[in-house]
């Protein structure tokens, strides 16, 4: 991997390099936004046969590479194929989402595959694969991400049984039976970095760990439920990974956590980056971090479907305040479907107008 970092300029900017314009890449770049994606999820049945089938999840990482060319990839799949590996039921409803048999008490708990069960990584084998297709599609210069759930968001699902606004269930049972949500927390700390190292093994260049619900925890006895649910395990994750492979590049995206939140993200995980949600004033954040932070996203995914002038004022808001710092361009969440792909078009000439 060291090797490539000169070549590939979303690992320079990771190594803390400022490079202007920044190089770019999109949550949910490969998606429905895209006529090609819908025609391969069209071909390749359920979605979790588009996850799992690795000439699909090729293609259709590969597709938002050949038509916009960004500077990177992020692999195909979904934060929940590690449940679903961990042997919970898991099926994705057209116009519902992800629905999972809820994990309500610690007879559904102790169902679960153990951390160590090779079951589980024989389950992912798919995943491994579609990164060696992908990476040898790529070119050369395009860095490939891999990526997961973090601990707290993707247990908030398996509790649940679905995505709610509130994580009440999550909540409850932090309340009720703080030790099993630790349990689970602590496997899925361990299936996870394990997961991620293998993607790195399998050709990735860096990966992000996606903290969708950094803006819902549980309380905590101490004050802090940041540390407690959400960075601390993120942090044992990164250890876990760097053990493995020293030089490992992770971005952490802590959505929801607010401006004192994302100034915590990469003293607190050891991440070498930090994602920035279009929530958070990022001129604000660069003024409260480190010059050699990393950051990378913000742009609100609403200006990209309304683009225009709005749109260019915001691009040029975000290279305004990263100037001469290290920084990523990215949304500040993922791109949603009724984005025109023109407006992403419009939004990669205003930034790379400079070069």
């Amino acid at each position: 991997m060291a090797d490539a970092t000169m070549d590939r300029p979303v690992l320079r900017v990771l190594s803390g390099e400022a490079i202007s314009p920044p190089p770019a890449w999109m949550m949910r770049q490969a998606g429905r936004y895209l006529p090609e994606y819908r025609a391969t999820r069209a071909e390749a049945g359920s979605f979790l046969d588009l996850c799992y089938n690795p000439a699909f999840a090729t293609e259709v990482t590969l597709q938002p590479i050949r038509r916009f060319g960004f500077e990177a990839s992020i692999l195909f799949s979904d934060i929940l194929v590690v449940p679903h590996a961990l042997g919970q039921d898991v099926r994705f409803v057209e116009g519902e989402g992800p629905r999972l048999d809820a994990l309500e008490g610690r007879a559904q708990f102790e169902a679960l595959r153990e951390a160590g069960d090779p079951a589980i990584f024989s389950h992912l084998a798919p995943v491994f694969e579609a990164v060696e297709r992908i990476r040898a599609g790529l070119p050369h210069e395009t860095t490939l991400l891999g990526f997961c759930g973090a601990p707290w968001t993707v247990a908030s699902y398996m509790i649940g049984g679905r995505g709610t606004p509130d994580l009440a269930p999550a909540r409850a049972l932090a309340a009720s039976d703080p030790a099993l949500l630790d349990a689970l927390l602590d496997r899925l700390v361990t299936v996870q970095t394990e997961y991620l190292v293998r993607q790195f093994r399998a050709g990735v260049d860096a990966v992000q760990i996606f903290e969708s619900h950094a803006g819902v925890l549980p309380d905590s006895a101490d004050g802090d439920a940041l540390k407690r649910f959400s960075l601390g395990p993120i942090a044992r994750m990164v250890s876990g990974i760097r053990a493995e492979v020293p030089d490992a590049k992770i971005i952490v995206f802590a959505r929801g956590s607010g401006l004192d939140g994302h100034a915590r993200v990469v003293p607190e995980t050891g991440a070498d980056a930090v994602g920035v949600d279009w929530g958070v004033d990022l001129a604000a954040l660069r003024q409260r971090v480190p010059a050699t932070t990393v950051t990378q996203g913000n742009l609100h995914p609403e200006t990209l479907i309304e683009g225009g002038a709005k749109l260019d004022a915001e691009v040029d808001a975000i290279l305004a305040a990263t100037a001469g710092l290290p920084h990523i361009f990215n949304l500040g969440h993922g791109i949603t479907p009724q984005t025109p792909v023109a407006h992403v078009e419009r939004m990669l000439a205003r930034l790379r107008a400079g070069r």
